[in-house]
């Protein structure tokens, strides 16, 4: 098929107020702008794209955020002899392919906009006319083998047949900064995959336990993100990797071994707050999932999360691990995830599961928490 250009939608940008409507649009079409060499038109809610290469736009508009689908169309003049001939010839593309015979049904599906002689309804008959006309097909409005659209927009008309799926959500960078607490596991990258579908912003932040894990965990960490950039189309991620192993030596030196995690996961915690500062970042988001470890049971979200002033935003909070998998699968985490990298030697054998707000407090100046913290953001920015 010798489409034209690809015509792409949005959703929910359409609810917006007029001024963060505009603002929205013009956040997507330089997203779509800056990872695609391509002319592109926005008029009532549609996206007229004519890129370079074609195939790239088409893979490209898969992982933007903020379409919600998007179809490759071939575009003429709106008349009715016009229409005929190109119908005929986008019949005949679609045979070729066997999406469309004499014993396969088929409907067609107007959408108008402007003043037109004819109302959707005769501009479908007509089309469906020529389509019978041409091969015989069958009329099936209910359940067609295949639906051919005809959009007409004043003076154009645009035929297609396929609407492809996009990733929806908001436009990347609409909704301001985060930093995510990523790890090289399953559920923190997908936790900021779900954050940056809904707008924002990500500063990545990994804490390389050495010498309690290995660099694979790191060097696993790294290609996460490089795997999630393919979607941080017009806002790729920034990274901060902490040097975690001295912390982690204080609070096993300094507490109770069953309370490692529960310190651990409140540490990471204050550096996030600290570092989301510096970024101008507005919360922090991690991959929490109620009750699937030891550091994420009520009483130690508690006790991690104590006297975090910035929101800490757990996107996954109520997702159980099929449901985190499944979309890991989708975005392409999954195998990266999946990979050996030796784990980390400083869990206890038997974490805490219900930690005791007052005797973590406790602990937490035994090991002179904040020093280590100040120490960690010094080094991270002198």
């Amino acid at each position: 098929m010798k489409y034209d250009l690809i015509i792409g939608r949005y959703g929910e940008i359409a609810l917006k107020s007029p001024r963060v409507r505009k603002r929205f649009e013009n956040k997507l079409v330089s997203n779509i702008k800056s990872a695609l060499d391509c002319k592109l038109n926005l008029n009532q809610a549609r996206l007229f794209i004519y890129p370079k290469d074609f195939e790239e736009g088409l893979e490209t508009l898969s992982r933007i955020f903020g379409i919600v689908s998007y179809s490759p169309a071939i575009s003429l003049k709106t008349d009715l002899k016009n229409i005929e001939e190109y119908l005929m010839d986008y019949v005949d593309e679609l045979e070729k392919s066997g999406l469309i015979n004499s014993q396969k049904s088929f409907a067609i599906r107007t959408r108008r906009v402007g003043k037109h002689d004819m109302s959707s309804q005769e501009f479908s008959a007509f089309a469906g006319s020529v389509v019978v006309k041409k091969i015989g097909s069958p009329v099936n409005l209910r359940n067609p083998d295949i639906t051919i659209f005809l959009e007409i927009r004043g003076e154009d008309t645009y035929i297609f047949h396929e609407k492809m799926k996009g990733t929806g959500g908001l436009p990347l960078g609409t909704q301001g900064r985060l930093v995510a607490l990523v790890s090289s596991g399953i559920d923190s990258p997908v936790a900021s995959y779900l954050m940056m579908k809904r707008g924002c912003e990500i500063v990545a932040i990994h804490f390389n336990n050495a010498p309690f894990a290995g660099p694979k965990v790191t060097e696993n960490f790294k290609k996460l993100i490089e795997q999630l950039n393919t979607y941080a189309v017009g806002s790729e991620i920034k990274t901060v990797i902490v040097d975690y192993g001295e912390y982690l030596a204080a609070s096993k030196e300094h507490a109770l071994e069953k309370l490692t995690c529960v310190l651990c996961k409140s540490g990471m915690y204050k550096i996030a707050e600290k570092i989301a500062e510096k970024e101008n970042a507005l919360a922090i988001v991690d991959g929490s999932s109620l009750g699937q470890v030891a550091s994420q049971t009520l009483p130690n979200i508690l006790a991690t999360r104590e006297k975090t002033n910035l929101p800490i935003l757990s996107p996954l909070i109520g997702f159980d691990k099929v449901e985190i998998e499944k979309i890991a699968k989708k975005i392409g985490t999954f195998p990266i995830s999946e990979l050996n990298d030796g784990g980390c030697s400083a869990v206890p054998r038997y974490p805490e599961t219900n930690a005791n707000l007052v005797q973590v407090n406790t602990f937490k100046e035994s090991m002179k928490q904040d020093e280590e913290v100040n120490k960690i953001i010094n080094k991270l920015y002198p």
